[in-house]
Formats: structure tokens, sequence, C-alpha cells
């Protein structure tokens, strides 16, 4: 199962948007305070729309709290850091089954120290010229997909239903 995290999540239509996203593909979601937000905050459930109650979501007091429950640097099982500032591109990674995907807050990223600490395993989003960000939430799904799609897409569905009529 992939594990998405978020450090310090600002807005929280992206983090519903995102709640969403782990609903969809079977990923843990783990949030990280302090958060711009309440989970329980109308927005982040409007964005989750009405997959809230599905999805597997654990809320962390602190970074330090977060490696003591999960161990996710020491252990067996790597953590990815999400940011510009990177010189692998996400696609160019191997994702190991139960990994990590670490993502910044949106004002600010990954706090370099944490990048620097995890200088071998920081990965970006290729952009153009000067744009600084993709928005948290279109982020997080690139590259969930990704490693998704490494995986053979697993247990999603591999074709949709249409509601009035019949693919042929």
């Amino acid at each position: 199962m992939l594990n998405i995290v978020l450090l310090e999540p600002e807005i929280p239509q992206n983090t519903g948007n995102i709640g969403r996203t782990c609903v969809a593909i079977g990923a843990r979601l783990h949030l990280i305070e302090p958060m711009g937000f309440q989970v329980t905050d109308k927005w982040v459930r409007r964005a989750g729309l009405d997959y809230w109650d599905q999805l597997d979501v654990t809320v962390y007091d602190s970074w330090s709290s977060f490696l003591c429950k999960n161990k996710p640097i020491d252990g067996d099982v790597p953590i990815y850091m999400a940011t510009t500032k990177a010189r692998h591109i996400y696609s160019d990674v191997n994702y190991e089954d139960e990994c990590y995907v670490v993502f910044g807050k949106e004002s600010a990223g990954i706090p370099e120290e944490l990048l620097v600490e995890n200088e071998a395993r920081t990965i970006r989003i290729p952009m153009l010229g000067d744009t600084r960000s993709l928005n948290l939430s279109n982020s997080v799904a690139v590259i969930a997909y990704e490693v998704m799609r490494q995986r053979g897409f697993g247990e999603l569905k591999k074709a949709g239903e249409l509601h009035r009529l019949h693919w042929k």
C-alpha cells in the first residue's frame, strides 16, 4: 500500500482532494501537524466528497511522532521527498511496496534540512521555465498514479461503466 504523507498542509481543499485520491487508489494518508485547518473542517470534507469516511488517515502531532510510529527511514521501507528542488525525476524511481512519499506545505514545501538528509530519495515533477510548483493535490495525483502504474494498477478498475448507455 502506498503511503502519502502531507507535512504541515495549509489548505483544506487540497487535503480533501488528496484524501479522495487516496481512497480511489487504496493509499494511506498521513497528516503531520501543525496544519492550517482541522480535519473536521467543512472544506476538507467538501473537497473529499462522501469518500472521507472511507479514508485510511492518521494525524501526527509532529514529524518526529510520525517517524517514531512508522519508522520508514530506518526500516526496510523507503521514504521519498517530493520537492521542486530534487535532481531525480519522479518517473525514474522504482517505488517499493509500502513506500512513503512526503509532500511539504503549500507555501514552503519540505524544510531543506529534511531534503539534505534524504538527498538520494528526493524526487520532482519536471516543469518549464520559472514555474515554481504545481498545486499540491495535482502533485500528489501525478506521483501516486505513477506508483500505481508501476504496479500495473493493482486492483484498480481498468475500465469504467457508462451511466445510461453501454459499451459495445
